[in-house]
């Protein structure tokens, strides 16, 4: 059995949690999903549209504000009442801060940044980046489980979720959560991060390069985005030159997005970048090199001046 578990904030789910669904059909076997938090009822109805057996909620005043002891706590007396065997949750920043704690714990390994599974010698086989993603991984566990498993946000479509005929089961788990044990206590989030993008939810996302060539250009990729009705986002060289904010970054050292639609503007394609939005469903490219990395990545390509390419677009998008 896999028990898939899902993440929400003030009632709003992660989309990397349907993700996880998706990743955990393709595996096979039962599925159980799992919610934790304070009033998650309309949460784990929306999951229970999902082709799973059940979905588990652990509702408790104790887990209204995320703590990484409380989803411990919650997450351990739960997998010893399932007894799962592999317990799959989505590679968030969340996740990253009470996941190891969980796997050791239980004293269980812990596989982390996962693109890809397949069945390898009798088993799974879990496939995840490695030197910053210019080479690929196959990691199987071993030992008893449950063995715990974080998948890269945009690894999997989210679209791609099995909808169940019926609803399923929404079930209450009986799991008591000690407040006094959790130490820590969180504060309000700081103005700056309420104020930052979150480009793993785009749907849309234009993203700009070095070949925007300055600052001032920013405003035509500004004005396609609109048109589009996109996020703007850059690779590394246009934040590091602060022309556009750090939180708007895609690659290894910024956001992994996966939008339905991705247009890249003057972006070679280096390996750094690619790995940021590789899962993007449609990615469109627009480069003066004909050999620009990026091509091999895209769905549709335009060897051509981005100055020229882009006002051509958006007179047709606003007509």
């Amino acid at each position: 059995m896999i028990l898939a578990v899902a993440e929400q904030r003030q009632g709003k789910l992660n989309r990397a949690s349907w993700e996880v669904i998706a990743a955990a059909q393709l595996a096979g076997g039962p599925i159980t999903v799992a919610v934790l938090g304070q009033d998650v009822a309309a949460v784990a109805q929306e999951l229970a549209a999902a082709s799973v057996e059940a979905v588990t909620v652990i509702d408790s005043p104790a887990l209204a504000e995320y703590t990484a002891d409380g989803h411990v706590a919650a997450l351990q007396a739960l997998i010893g009442q399932l007894s799962p065997d592999v317990v799959f949750l989505p590679h968030t920043y969340q996740t990253r801060d009470f996941a190891p704690a969980l796997a050791s714990r239980l004293e269980r390994p812990l596989i982390t940044d996962v693109v890809a599974l397949k069945a390898q010698d009798g088993g799974t086989a879990y496939t995840r980046p490695v030197f910053q993603g210019k080479l690929s991984a196959d990691v199987q566990a071993t030992g008893p489980a449950p063995h715990l498993v974080t998948f890269q946000v945009g690894a999997f479509r989210a679209d791609t979720v099995a909808r169940g005929a019926t609803p399923a089961a929404v079930k209450a788990a009986e799991v008591a959560i000690d407040a006094g044990s959790i130490r820590q206590k969180p504060e309000a989030p700081f103005k700056e991060a309420r104020q930052a993008v979150d480009l793993s939810q785009a749907e849309r996302i234009v993203a700009v390069g070095r070949g925007i060539k300055g600052q001032e250009h920013i405003a035509i990729a500004q004005q396609l985005a609109q048109a589009l009705g996109a996020e703007l986002a850059a690779s590394r060289p246009i934040c590091d030159a602060g022309w556009l904010p750090m939180d708007r970054q895609i690659g290894s050292s910024g956001q992994t997005v996966a939008p339905r639609l991705y247009v890249a503007l003057g972006i070679s394609g280096a390996i750094q970048h690619l790995v940021g939005m590789k899962g993007s469903r449609t990615i469109v490219a627009i480069n003066k090199d004909a050999d620009a990395p990026i091509f091999e990545v895209a769905d549709y390509g335009i060897a051509g001046d981005l100055f020229e390419v882009v006002p051509a677009m958006i007179a047709e998008l606003n007509k």
